[in-house]
This record gives structure tokens, C-alpha cells and sequence, in this order.
């Protein structure tokens, strides 16, 4: 069973949602919020000053004056009101740029034409009841935005370096439809990956393959920089921290490549990667296998870049998307590619030492493959997490085909089902994008009318938030001639990621997730009456719901 929303919810409009329902299926139920986050009125009781007077009004709980209440139909709450919890689910889907994969559709679109595909993706992950977007901004060594680092892609334009004309800044245009839209914008980085030996046209001349040929090896048919070079791991550092530094992102991604995925040469005979002289002059000194030496190249770029982005913008997460496996034999029914030792990629070190706020191992089998069980897998990676971060299961639309042995909708479906279940994991990525847009095997329908029919908020990371935020100032007035509530909201230095709306008819609750930079909300009358309590909290960017001004209508 999923759930379902309550009828009568389209009076409340894009991004509306019934009352937070609870499902007598545990295995459907989304999580709600987390106690920290759930809101009551006489929470706000001594917050200020520490005193807990009788009937104190929210207004008075904080020392703050609502702006505008004078002279509207509304009066601040004096009596406890408890407000219904709103879902805590993070639903993303990936973007890949790599080969022109999901967008753009090719290299020698118009402006207005890859701005339209970038247009039609977001309104499909809104339509579909997604949170957030994870981009990829930096498929090797290239940019689909405007750096003075590193050359633009030639899979925005067809030549590498080329800026596009019109002139345009793909990652400025995602983030600003993402956050219109009311979806996070997760800028997804390859850190080493530097090319591909079967293009033919050259590099840039500002590409790390011709500037830095010192960086840069070549392995089967890719570029790569060698991550035991320090001025490679330097590059990718300056890149994220460019970004981070210019743009407002929600987030750093990482996937996972690191070192690369092994090949074969014509005769199958496993190529080595060619890092000779970097051990010689780095590796042997430190007494080290060369695997553990490869390793802890990696460990030191990984904790190195979540401390620097906690320096520059503590609020940006940043994010991990491991291969699924950790080692075969952890859990111990699970068999398959080793990315311990191919990739040297210790994910589990990372996970165990909070080296980052979230992670989605990527799950790509079937749901009950018997050597890689998705549940069993699942509470693997959520049993390695001392640190509380969040676990998200990357999963793959993209098999589900028509073909006699591909997948169906449904094993996507069984798999969110079962994420729900483990305690420990909060949501999904979905790989990717244009298998969404196709509706495969009816799968964007259900995730509109029943997986994911009911909005949620991204799960908060408290361990990156400053302080709850106070309640908000607004004014309410009716519009009678309408039928509707108008809530104005003050405008804020800085706005919130997202509005929390509550309105209540009787015992019937309607909520609303509006995006941060909304400064109006008109709340639709229920048969033909305003609300009697409106409540309106903010939840700032790490995801935590700050304090709420609750208003009655007075009568």
C-alpha cells in the first residue's frame, strides 16, 4: 500500500499536501519528522529568557512583534496548538552530462533549446514529487558553468573551451529553476576523470591534459589524473571550492569514480595503472603497500574537501555516492566487485569517520539478487554509520525496459518500500533523469500518484545548522473576493529553503512545502471559509524547521 493524499487536496495547488496521515502498512509509511523538528506552540514556552508564563502567545514566547497583525483578521495563538508533522524523505534524481547521457540532448542545441530541456527535467522532478536535483557540473576536467579554472565542456557546446552563444551559465539557470521549484541542487563533481581517448577532437589549451600533462596518465581509454599528484588533488579542490565559493548550491557530489575502474588490454591481461613515478617519488617512502598508498590518496582528498567546504559554507553538504559494494563478504552473503581494492575507495572509513553528510551507495541490482540482497546491503551501509549521516540508496531506473528479462516499475517501487523500512535510511536517488522523462513501464506515474503523492521535506542535518530559526514575520488578510487567505511573508536577508504552511479547518489540516524565496502564499478557503489556524515555520538549508508564528482567526 502507499500512501495516498486526501481528497480535496487541489484546492491548495502545486506543491500541496493533505494532512500527514499515518499508514497502518509500516512498509509504506515515509518518515516523518524527527522529534527535533516536530513543532508545538508551548514549545515556544521560555525560550526567551527562560520564562513560561500562562498563556503566553507565540509572539510573546520569542520577544518579537508579528509585522502587520494589526487590523487583520488573524490574533497570535495564546493556547497550545500542536501542528501536524510534515514527511522527511530525500527523492533526487541524478543529471548526467557525461556523453550527453540525460542533457543536453546533444552538443549543438541553441541556448533556448538546452535551457527548455533543463526546464522540462525540473518541472518533471517537481511533477513527479522529487526534492532535489544532483547535477553534473564537472564530468572531466570540463565545466558546464563559467570558470576561469578549468574550459567549458564540449558536451554543452561541441568544442571544448567554446562558451555558449547566447551566452549562458548552465549551473546559474539549475540552481535558479531547482530553488523556484522548490527542489535542492546537488552540483555532482569528478574529481580525477580527465578524458577520453577516443575523441577526436584535442583538449582545450587550458584542459589539465594539455596545461598540467604532468597530472594526467593515460589508462585503457580514459585520461586520468593521478590522485597521488598533488597538484591534481589541488585542482579538484580549487574546482568544488570555486563553486562552492560563487554559486548557491545545496550541495557537493562526488560519485564513484576514483581511481578508475580496471581494464583490459586486446589480450584481456588487466591493464595496471601507470603510477610508477608517483609511488617512486611519493609512495615508497611511506613504508606502505601501494594499495594502502593508493588508498590513503584518496582518504586525504575526502576528508580534506569536507573540511574545506565546511570553511567556506558550513551550510553546503557535501555528498558520496560509493559503489554498493564495500568489500564482497560485508555482509557476508554479498559477492561481487571489489572497491576496496579496485577503486581504492575505503567508503566504509569514510562513512565510519562522518567524512561527509550523506551517502548513496549505489544499489543497481535486483531487489533479491541472491548475491546482492537490496535490503541486506542496505542495512549494511545504515549499520556502518556512527556519526547519524544520512544514508540515501542510489537505485536505477534506467534498467527497467520492455525487453522480455528487463526490469519493471515495480522493482524500483519494492525498493523505495523497503528503504522506508530500514531504520537508518531517509530516501532515494534515482539514475537518472531521462528514464524519468520517458515514464518507463508507468514508473513516473506511480511515483506521482502514489509513491510519492504526498510532499516532503529533505531530511534535516542539525549537525550543520547555526540555531533554529525564528518565527517568521508575515501579515494575513482576506481576500474575500477570491476565496482565499493571503499570507505575505517579510522579506529576509537571506531567504529559507523552504515555507512550511499550515492551515486548519475545524480538525481538517492542509499543509504546503512553497519555495524559500516565496514572499506571498494565498491559502484557498475550504468550503467557502478561511482558515482558523494558519502556521507558518521556516526551514533554513541545512533542512531544520525553526519556530513557527501561529495565528488564530479572530472570530
Amino acid at each position: 500500500m502507499m500512501l495516498r493524499m486526501m481528497a480535496g487536496c487541489a484546492a491548495l495547488a502545486v506543491m500541496a499536501a493533505c494532512q500527514p496521515r499515518t499508514d497502518t502498512s509500516a512498509s509504506s509509511a515515509i518518515p516523518r519528522t524527527a522529534p527535533r523538528d516536530t513543532i508545538h506552540i508551548d514549545q515556544l514556552r521560555g525560550m526567551a529568557g527562560g520564562s513560561d508564563p500562562a498563556g503566553v502567545s507565540a509572539a510573546e514566547a520569542t520577544g518579537r512583534t508579528p509585522w502587520g497583525v494589526a487590523g487583520s483578521a488573524y490574533r497570535p495563538a495564546a493556547a497550545p496548538i500542536a501542528l501536524p508533522g510534515v514527511p522527511r524523505e530525500f527523492r533526487g534524481v541524478w543529471v548526467a552530462t557525461v556523453h550527453n547521457i540525460d542533457w543536453p540532448s546533444r552538443r549543438n542545441l541553441t541556448t533556448a533549446q538546452a535551457q527548455q530541456e533543463l526546464i522540462r527535467i525540473f518541472d518533471t522532478a517537481r511533477d513527479l514529487g522529487l526534492n532535489a536535483v544532483v547535477f553534473q557540473v564537472r564530468p572531466a576536467g570540463d565545466a558546464l558553468y563559467e570558470s576561469a579554472i578549468e574550459p567549458w565542456s564540449d558536451y554543452l557546446t561541441g568544442e571544448q573551451g567554446r562558451a555558449p552563444v547566447p551566452y549562458w551559465d548552465p549551473l546559474q539557470f539549475a540552481i535558479d529553476e531547482a530553488h523556484a521549484r522548490g527542489l535542492e541542487l546537488h552540483a555532482w563533481f569528478n574529481p580525477f576523470r580527465a578524458g577520453f581517448v577516443a575523441k577526436r577532437a584535442p583538449p582545450a589549451a587550458s584542459h589539465v591534459i594539455r596545461r598540467r600533462p604532468d597530472l594526467v596518465r593515460q589508462y585503457g581509454t580514459h585520461y586520468w589524473m593521478d590522485p597521488a599528484e598533488p597538484d591534481a588533488q589541488k585542482q579538484a579542490l580549487d574546482v568544488i571550492s570555486d563553486v562552492v565559493r560563487r554559486y548557491d548550491i545545496d550541495a557537493v557530489h562526488l560519485d564513484d569514480y576514483f581511481y578508475p575502474y580496471l581494464e583490459r588490454d586486446a589480450q584481456r591481461r588487466l591493464i595496471p595503472f601507470p603510477d610508477d613515478a608517483t609511488w617512486r617519488r611519493y609512495g615508497v617512502q611511506t613504508g606502505m603497500s601501494r594499495a594502502d598508498w593508493r588508498r590513503a590518496n584518496i582518504d586525504q582528498f575526502v576528508e580534506q574537501l569536507y573540511g574545506t567546504v565546511r570553511l567556506i559554507k558550513p551550510h553546503v553538504r557535501v555528498g558520496i555516492s560509493p559503489f554498493g559494494i564495500w568489500r564482497p563478504g560485508h555482509p557476508e552473503s554479498v559477492r561481487g566487485l571489489d572497491s576496496y581494492t579496485e577503486l581504492y575507495a575505503d567508503s566504509r572509513k569514510w562513512l565510519v569517520n562522518g567524512w561527509a553528510d550523506y551517502y548513496a551507495p549505489q544499489l543497481y541490482w535486483k531487489t533479491y539478487a541472491p548475491q546482492q540482497d537490496y535490503a541486506t546491503l542496505l542495512q549494511w551501509w545504515s549499520d556502518q554509520n556512527p556519526h547519524g549521516r544520512h544514508i540515501w540508496a542510489g537505485n536505477i531506473p534506467n534498467s527497467i525496459s520492455g525487453a522480455a528479462r528487463g526490469w519493471r516499475a515495480t522493482e524500483i517501487i519494492e525498493q523505495i518500500r523497503l528503504t522506508r523500512e530500514q531504520a537508518g535510511a531517509t530516501g532515494n536517488i534515482h539514475f537518472s533523469a531521462s528514464s524519468l522523462l520517458r515514464n518507463p513501464d508507468g514508473l513516473g506515474d506511480a511515483f506521482r500518484t502514489r509513491v510519492y503523492a504526498e510532499p516532503a521535506l529533505v531530511p534535516s542535518s542539525p549537525w550543520l545548522s547555526p540555531g533554529r530559526l525564528l518565527p517568521p514575520d508575515l501579515t494575513l488578510t482576506q481576500d474575500g473576493a477570491a476565496n482565499a487567505t493571503v499570507i505575505r511573508l517579510r522579506p529576509d536577508a537571506s531567504a529559507p529553503a523552504t515555507w512550511v504552511v499550515h492551515a486548519r479547518w475545524g480538525s481538517t489540516w492542509r499543509t504546503r512545502l512553497i519555495p524559500g524565496r516565496t514572499h506571498e502564499v494565498r491559502v484557498e478557503w475550504l468550503n467557502g471559509g478561511p482558515p482558523d489556524v494558519v502556521a507558518v515555520s521556516a526551514v533554513d538549508r541545512s533542512g531544520v524547521e525553526g519556530q513557527p508564528a501561529i495565528y488564530l482567526l479572530d472570530r
